[in-house]
């Protein structure tokens, strides 16, 4: 779930974990991985964002964790469903996906009392070939940024990874929402925009846990709330991806704790 950038990085603020705290926070994502392996089954035209939520809660909770979302800063639902030019925090609708829709599905899960919390992008049915360039570079950008997660540099080397090259396919970066601080909060320090200069931000340490999440829009960057005070929409109307993994560092290099494998390896068979 993407964090409203405050710009306010104190460093101390950072809580480090230790080896057995990323043990739980990957055992949290993990989770978020399966629920988002089971999504993807879902996703066809005809259902319903309400319907992916729905099945989402139960999910989770058959697991013995709680939806991390649900009830978080006052959201209604399990799932962030965000269609097309949502951007990210869409609320669940009834209204059915159709043929050539993206969908970005952003959830949440608390167990053991650590989170996870990563997204992906859906396609529904057969989406047009500059949607499915914007959600591959997207996709790509994530992992270019998770690269520059390591000991020896700074958090600006991140997010600058991630905006020079989504920026490179003329893409536009969204600049109000971030990646954070993954732990005991599914929001902590630091901030990770998706945009910035290199050296500059917090020292990556060992022991840091973060989610990582570009939001990247196929026109402007710029972006503008729903009168649900929620869903975050494109101004331009244009479609937006939004892709995210949850990291630790580890031995000085990025360990990523969540996979897309349940839902890719299941795409692809």
């Amino acid at each position: 779930m993407g964090k409203p950038q405050k710009n306010d990085q104190i460093t101390k603020m950072i809580v480090y974990k230790t080896s057995e705290e990323i043990e739980l926070i990957k055992q949290s994502s993990l989770l978020v991985s399966k629920t988002l392996g089971e999504i993807n089954k879902l996703i066809e035209p005809g259902i319903t964002p309400l319907d992916l939520d729905k099945f989402a809660e139960t999910f989770i909770r058959d697991h013995k964790a709680i939806p991390g979302f649900l009830g978080l800063y006052g959201f209604p639902n399990t799932l962030c469903v965000s269609v097309n030019e949502q951007v990210v925090h869409g609320i669940p609708t009834n209204s059915p996906l159709k043929n050539g829709d993206i969908v970005s599905v952003d959830c949440g899960v608390k167990k053991n009392n650590y989170y996870g919390d990563h997204a992906y992008t859906f396609e529904v049915g057969e989406v047009s070939k500059d949607i499915k360039q914007l959600l591959k570079v997207t996709k790509e950008s994530l992992y270019v940024g998770i690269k520059e997660l390591k000991v020896g540099n700074k958090i600006g080397d991140v997010s600058y990874a991630i905006q020079n090259y989504t920026e490179s396919f003329g893409y536009g970066v969204v600049r109000e929402l971030v990646g954070h601080g993954l732990g005991t909060k599914l929001h902590e320090d630091p901030e990770i925009p998706n945009f910035g200069e290199k050296d500059t931000g917090p020292e990556i340490k060992n022991g840091l846990v973060v989610a990582i999440e570009p939001m990247i829009n196929m026109g402007t960057e710029k972006v503008t709330p729903l009168f649900d005070g929620w869903t975050i929409v494109t101004q331009d109307k244009k479609p937006s991806a939004h892709f995210e993994h949850n990291i630790a560092v580890i031995d000085n290099e990025p360990v990523i704790l969540s996979t897309f494998d349940y839902i890719e390896n299941e795409s692809n068979s």
